[in-house]
């Protein structure tokens, strides 16, 4: 018990380093807070820093997903302490301590505790995303399928009740997290990959 609770402030405090802020600011680029679409996350920090500070930042969210779930493991933390280092590590990063409680949406640091947690369910997470991706072309869309799909994938792989819910709470904090991209895909108005936005919005 004490382990686990133990366990799920670690993640929580992991998951609070923002990888984009602290890429950009070690990079000497503006905050992604208050440039471009103003989410801290990989996607906006390559609209205004580049290939490779996107990078970092994508392999810092995947990384603070996957370590403490992989602890969990290691440690044989109960289905219920995996999955609450799960929801802490995914709360960290949309809720950071270090930085205001202002974070971004969540999707790489969701696919990095869902490839920790059950590697199957997370190459089937992925390969929801590139499939939606390549069909639709909105990368917002698959985001929200490919996570939206997770706890039933999770049902299927893994049988475990407190490993569903927390994948069915995240999906449903991620969707609200694409309140606005919904809209914007509901009215037609979602830009497509590959294609320049006219004005800056949340990836």
């Amino acid at each position: 018990m004490l382990l686990s609770v133990a366990l799920t402030v670690v993640a929580y405090l992991l998951g609070s380093l923002s990888a984009a802020i602290v890429v950009c600011r070690l990079l000497g680029l503006p905050d992604p807070r208050r440039e471009g679409s103003r989410n801290p996350g990989a996607t906006n920090v390559l609209r205004i820093g580049g290939k490779w500070p996107a990078f970092l930042t994508l392999a810092g969210d995947l990384l603070k997903g996957v370590l403490p779930v992989l602890a969990a493991h290691a440690l044989g933390l109960p289905s219920w302490g995996l999955a609450a280092v799960m929801f802490a590590a995914f709360m960290g990063h949309l809720y950071p301590l270090y930085f205001g409680f202002s974070g971004g949406k969540g999707v790489a640091t969701t696919l990095g505790v869902v490839l920790a947690m059950s590697p199957p369910v997370g190459l089937a997470a992925c390969l929801t995303w590139l499939a939606t991706a390549a069909i639709t072309r909105y990368s917002s869309l698959a985001a929200l399928v490919a996570v939206g799909l997770t706890p039933v994938y999770t049902l299927l792989w893994t049988r475990q009740a407190a490993l569903v819910l927390a994948t069915a709470l995240i999906a449903a904090i991620l969707a609200w997290r694409h309140r606005d991209n919904i809209a914007r895909l509901r009215a037609g108005t979602e830009s497509r990959i590959g294609r320049k936005r006219s004005a800056p919005e949340s990836p």
